[in-house]
């Protein structure tokens, strides 16, 4: 019988600038007796690895260029804000509304290039890792050396979708797994060969921990157990669809 178990892992509190985050995790879970395993994915939030790596930003001492102060005035945004966006931008793909949507230095099309005013304090901001993939393969070697397990590791972010209402969180950095499961050409039930099935498990994966994630309940990091991955390095790159190919930008 398949069994896909989320289990939150609380008691983290608030990271600091400097703490190992693979560390906290360990430790909390060695408060409440969970044992990581070489088979768990573990998924854990952008926020306490951006606050871990000082990726914050005090809004007071950002001075906001023209372009910045024009979009502010565009889009109803604190200037600030803006040219802290800017700053992580390689391109903007869209304005209009309240929205600014942005392709950032990782590659990522996401709303205000991931930059996050929630859980940060008045006036800051969090910016996204510098480099998830490389994070996601530090947090993974510390717990392994806290716990000799080598779980896989996604750090996670919520992002908006194309033509859809609503946020889901997706994965932007990956250590121990493969993110896509790619099973075209093998045959369905009935013997037809599969021409498209190629899923984002990592994402996917994302998103169920999600579930037990909360922005409001302060539970950073999921465990997710039974769920079947294939184990390779791994980086979130290879989700992240060429520019030729994404029809979104086209329109």
């Amino acid at each position: 019988m398949k069994r896909l178990e989320l289990i939150g892992v609380e008691g983290i509190g608030e990271v600091k600038l400097g703490e190992l985050v693979g560390k906290l995790i360990s430790d909390a879970c060695s408060r409440l007796n969970i044992t990581i395993v070489d088979s768990d994915v573990l998924v854990i939030a952008q926020k306490i690895v951006s606050k871990s790596e000082g990726r914050m930003v005090s809004l007071e001492e950002v001075q906001p260029s023209e372009r910045a102060t024009e979009l502010g005035r565009e889009l109803d945004k604190e200037p600030a804000l803006v040219e802290v966006i800017l700053g992580e931008s390689r391109s903007i793909i869209r304005t209009g509304g309240r929205a600014l949507i942005v392709e950032t230095h990782h590659g990522f099309i996401c709303a205000n290039a991931g930059v996050d005013q929630s859980n940060v304090g008045l006036k800051k901001v969090a910016l996204l890792p510098a480099d998830p993939d490389r994070s996601a393969r530090r947090i993974r070697e510390e717990i392994r050396s806290c716990t000799r397990a080598a779980p896989a590791v996604i750090i996670s972010d919520s992002f908006g979708r194309p033509w859809r209402v609503g946020t889901v969180d997706v994965a932007i950095g990956i250590a121990g797994m493969k993110p896509i499961k790619d099973e075209r050409g093998r045959k369905d039930r009935h013997g037809y060969e599969l021409k498209a099935a190629v899923a984002a498990i990592a994402d996917e994966i994302a998103a169920a921990a999600e579930l037990v994630m909360s922005k409001t309940d302060g539970i950073p990091a999921v465990i997710v157990r039974g769920c079947e991955f294939e184990k390779e390095e791994g980086s979130a790159q290879e989700l992240l669809r060429p520019p030729a190919e994404d029809l979104f930008r086209r329109f």
